[in-house]
Formats: C-alpha cells, structure tokens, sequence
C-alpha cells in the first residue's frame, strides 16, 4: 500500500517569510515519515493553489492526495471556499482519490499540544516583564 501524498493547505500572506513555519512543519513530517512526500497549498496571495498542485501532482502520476487544512479553526474560508477549490481540485484530477482532514487546529493533539506549548512559555517568561510592555 502506498503512503498518500499530503497536502498542507494554509491561507497564504504576502509576505513569503510568513511561510516559514509551514515549511518546518513540511519537514518536521518528512523527517517522521521520510518516505512520504508533502506539499503546501494556498487559499490566496501565494503559489501554488490547491487545484494547480493537484492537477500537477495527477500528472506526476499521484493517485491519492490527503489535504490538511492548516487552519486553527473552520472558518468562512473552510466553510464556503474551501469545498469550492476541493471540487475545482477534483474536475482537474478526475483519477485521483482526494481526501480532506478536519481542520488541523480543531484536533484534540494539536489543542493539547500548543496549550502545553503556551503553558511553557508563561513558566519560562516573566509575565509582569511582557504586561509592562
């Protein structure tokens, strides 16, 4: 059985460093699973959009895609825009089979795992320092 490709899909910004931490979150998965293969995917204002990568990944020959929305919750761009792109994503990929997560901020690891991540950062900083501010 072959490892599905994922597929990270966040909003996108204008500003490319805003990207970085998506792309250590690519490589931190690649590293955990080095015979997978990940990519990343925008919404807007970034490239490539989710039915381009699709469409280039069918044409690679890829026959099944898994897209994590990285998102923290499921807002209006999960709501009403997402489903529009995972269609459009489809039309052009007819052969492959294309799956979506829920969004990744609404998985009971991911909320345990940034609430201890904060909880280390209120114990490792001096918080009327960071109020004063």
């Amino acid at each position: 059985m072959s490892i599905p490709v994922v597929i990270l899909f966040a909003h996108g910004a204008r500003d490319p460093a805003w990207a970085k931490p998506f792309q250590a979150l690519r490589d931190a998965l690649l590293v955990a699973q080095p015979e997978g293969r990940v990519e990343i995917a925008y919404l807007e204002l970034m490239e490539p959009g989710l039915p381009d990568l699709v469409e280039t990944l069918a044409n690679e020959g890829v026959n099944e895609i898994v897209v994590v929305p990285v998102f923290l919750g499921r807002g209006g761009h999960l709501r009403r825009d997402f489903p529009i792109l995972m269609e459009a994503a489809q039309a052009r990929a007819p052969g492959v089979t294309l799956r979506a997560t829920p969004a990744v901020g609404e998985l009971p690891a991911v909320i345990a795992a940034m609430s201890g991540a904060i909880l280390g950062v209120i114990e490792g900083w001096c918080l009327p320092e960071v109020a004063a501010k």
